[in-house]
């Protein structure tokens, strides 16, 4: 059996998700990558493995679909050594607090499928006995606001399950990182005007994680500036907070 070590990638088709994959089979890491619909992950395999010259392999995975789960981890060639979960759905703030069925997906997408799958190979990973995870939350869960709170619930419910897992799992040797982006260039952010200074580029994100999953953080943001700038927001009285529109 290969000692080569293995990064599992949940929701591998996302920006961040696809400059994580690089930069690990930049550094001999092997790969599985897992994403609803496997077969859009084709192109992507095959640039991975020519320009690493690594193994890769595409799993189909539904991160809504929990009861498949178990199964699904069964089927990889092997336990990875380290696992990322990428999954995201932004939503539409405006639309989605006026269609319920909107809000359920948004908030089983980023909180429920994403922390069961992650407790179940938090289980698999004790049971070994090493290993670590990396969730993909958001500063936008470090409060509600107005405009983005049936996300950023979500989030936060992620980042408090995290939180929870690490707290549960550290005498095994199992590692759980939090990572708190702030704004990235993406797909899903490409129609605002993020601000330059906030804003860091998918492989920025990546290089962040690397490091400190080798270091063995708990959390970080990817520029450390939101963690200031969430400082403030969250210092600030809620008797003046609900009168702010931002």
């Amino acid at each position: 059996m290969s000692k080569t070590k293995k990064i599992l990638i949940v929701g591998a088709k996302s920006d961040i998700a696809l400059a994580v994959a690089n930069k690990y089979a930049s550094e001999g890491y092997e790969l599985q990558l897992a994403a609803r619909n496997s077969s859009e992950l084709d192109p992507v395999v095959d640039d991975l493995k020519i320009r690493h010259e690594t193994n890769v392999i595409a799993y189909e995975l539904d991160i809504l679909k929990y009861e498949r789960f178990p199964d699904f981890l069964d089927s990889l060639a092997c336990l990875p050594d380290v696992v990322l979960c990428a999954v995201g759905l932004l939503g539409r703030q405006n639309d989605d607090q006026q269609k319920f069925l909107n809000s359920v997906l948004v908030m089983r997408t980023n909180y429920e499928g994403p922390s069961l799958l992650l407790g179940e190979i938090a289980r698999r990973f004790e049971m070994r006995g090493h290993g670590s995870i990396i969730g993909i939350s958001s500063v936008a869960g470090d409060r509600g606001r107005a405009s983005n709170y049936i996300y950023g619930s979500a989030k936060s419910g992620f980042t408090a399950f995290l939180s929870g897992l690490r707290n549960r799992v550290y005498k095994s040797g199992v590692n759980i990182l939090t990572v708190l982006p702030g704004f990235v260039a993406t797909k899903m952010t490409q129609s605002k005007n993020l601000p330059s200074i906030l804003t860091a580029q998918p492989e920025e994100v990546a290089d962040k994680i690397f490091a400190a999953v080798k270091t063995k953080k708990n959390i970080i943001y990817v520029r450390p500036v939101w963690r200031y700038i969430m400082l403030v927001i969250c210092s600030i009285p809620e008797f003046i907070f609900k009168r702010m529109s931002f």
